[in-house]
């Protein structure tokens, strides 16, 4: 039996505090608490924990949320019509993937695999689709595959993740994986 829709309210709060808690977990790192989390959403710690029961809850949901506002991304590309596209959806995955560092770090400490690999294939059918596009409009190799994009992609991921990996590193590394799908 599925849950009751959240009232407009409970939908909001659960919102404050998925983006609050970005925030502290990127500020604070692995010290970050919950009661931040609720400082900084402007609720009370009860309401964090009525949404999320534990930490790894609202761990899990962070990962979730952003695994649904990078599809929902891939689609505003996709209907824009940009044929580079795909190569700046690529870029921008690696970036939410330093941004998200913390929290599978802390998921990882908790026994729980994000599984980068699985959260990349997540995203299959709306890289497919900037794929696609891309190919159409001569902006990527005509022989470039989907499973190569994802491949490349959960490198880049698993590189932006390790710790120690400089921007200026993972940017020259992103532009030569692009370059590499580029004609």
């Amino acid at each position: 039996m599925s849950e009751p829709p959240l009232r407009a309210d409970a939908r909001r709060n659960r919102t404050r505090i998925l983006a609050a808690a970005v925030e502290v977990f990127d500020r604070h790192g692995t010290s970050a608490s919950t009661e931040e989390v609720a400082r900084c959403a402007g609720v009370a710690v009860g309401t964090v924990f009525r949404h999320f029961p534990t930490k790894a809850d609202l761990l899990a949901a962070i990962m979730k949320d952003l695994q649904d506002r990078l599809a929902t991304r891939a689609e505003t590309l996709a209907a824009e019509g940009d044929p580079t596209a795909l190569l700046t959806f690529f870029a921008e995955v690696v970036e939410h993937a330093v941004g998200a560092r913390t929290v599978v770090h802390l998921l990882a400490v908790g026994g729980m695999d994000v599984g980068v690999d699985r959260q990349v294939a997540g995203l299959g059918k709306a890289l497919d689709t900037l794929l696609v596009r891309a190919r159409e409009a001569g902006t990527v190799r005509a022989d470039v595959k989907l499973d190569e994009v994802i491949a490349l992609l959960t490198a880049a991921c698993h590189g932006a993740l390790a710790a120690g990996w400089a921007p200026d590193l993972r940017h020259r590394t992103v532009a030569r994986l692009l370059d590499g799908l580029r004609l």
